[in-house]
């Protein structure tokens, strides 16, 4: 053989029961594999590295009343764990319609549920913003129930190279689909003060919304902001005037709140969903049933408005008075789950 032959690389040790690093997190990035790592992390109160834990299961399954036969939309697919609940009610019988807008997750969730069984006989995966879901109806006809969490999933979240989260330096992205649109990065380029600013405060009540927006406008003019941890670090400038003993605090609730912000912004979610919750009675047979997840004040106030309207109107014939939240105990397992609310609808 040739002596220019490549030497072999060793993979990278395993560091302590839970490594910082997401590309040493191979164990966890395996849980088929490495199922006894997975368990003692999710023990922990984390979630493994790669992937998702569903939130509200029951509750979600408790209310839509699932009865095999049926026909049901999964409008946020993700990694699939409420899909696998849903498919599970049908017992073999029916048919399941799911739609992801990402379609790096999408791809390895369609893997991983044919591997479970769910083949196109039972389960059809499209690559379809849910805003556009009405697309689908010449082919799965009105659904008996739907759903649809709209948070970020945490393989999105914990991979440094989406750029998600200010915990991890990676690019500043934030899009669902990193084909479509233009990166947090090409829109800090462009956006005027008032309008970043404007953009804090609606999307995320952020309470120093002047003086970060003053702060990422001001270093802009230097260079580009082209990574997570280039935005956390202004942010943490522009908060410096906090006394210490609160800054951290209140730098990491800024920095949660920025990113969110942003991710908002160059994904359209607010008009996204609009356009979801106008379409969504059409898509329902009488009597269907629709269970929404949500995780910040915005998008819950769209959802609340929207089923309150629709319930006036005599679209609706019942509406959630009063939001579900997670258990206690699902809150301590998954720290990701807190914030979660749930409201519910039954088409007339």
């Amino acid at each position: 053989m040739d002596n220019q032959e490549k030497q072999h690389k060793r993979r990278v040790r395993y560091k302590g029961t839970h490594p910082r690093n997401y590309k040493e997190k191979y164990k966890e990035l395996n849980p088929e594999k490495y199922q006894d790592t997975i368990e003692k992390v999710i023990r922990k109160g984390s979630t493994p590295a790669g992937m998702h834990i569903s939130i509200c299961v029951n509750e979600i399954l408790d209310f839509l009343q699932i009865q095999p036969g049926q026909t049901g939309l999964d409008a946020t697919l993700g990694y699939g764990g409420h899909t696998q609940a849903m498919l599970k009610c049908l017992n073999g019988k029916g048919h399941m319609y799911a739609l992801d807008v990402d379609p790096i997750e999408m791809k390895k969730t369609k893997e991983r549920l044919e591997n479970l069984g769910y083949g196109e006989e039972i389960l059809s995966i499209r690559h379809l913003n849910f805003a556009d879901m009405d697309q689908l109806l010449p082919e799965s006809g009105q659904f008996d129930f739907a759903m649809a969490d709209l948070g970020v999933s945490s393989m999105q979240i914990d991979n440094p190279e989406r750029g998600f989260s200010y915990k991890f330096d990676g690019p500043l992205d934030l899009r669902l689909n990193p084909k479509k649109g233009i990166s947090a990065t090409e829109r800090i380029r462009d956006i005027s003060l008032p309008e970043l600013e404007g953009m804090l405060i609606e999307n995320s009540d952020e309470p120093y919304a002047a003086q970060i927006a003053k702060a990422i406008i001001s270093e802009r003019r230097k260079h580009p902001v082209e990574t997570t941890l280039a935005l956390q670090h202004i942010i943490e400038k522009a908060l410096s005037f906090i006394p210490e003993k609160e800054r951290k605090e209140a730098v990491k609730k800024s920095c949660a709140r920025t990113f969110q912000a942003l991710r908002i912004d160059v994904n359209s979610e607010f008009e996204v969903l609009e356009a979801f919750l106008e379409k969504l009675p059409a898509m329902l047979k009488s009597g269907g049933r629709v269970a929404i997840l949500t995780f910040h004040s915005g998008e819950d106030r769209l959802v609340k408005k929207s089923f309150k309207q629709f319930y006036k109107e005599g679209v609706y014939k019942e509406i959630s008075t009063e939001v579900i939240r997670p258990s206690a105990k699902e809150c301590s397992m998954n720290s990701r789950a807190k914030s979660t609310k749930m409201r519910w609808a039954i088409r007339a």
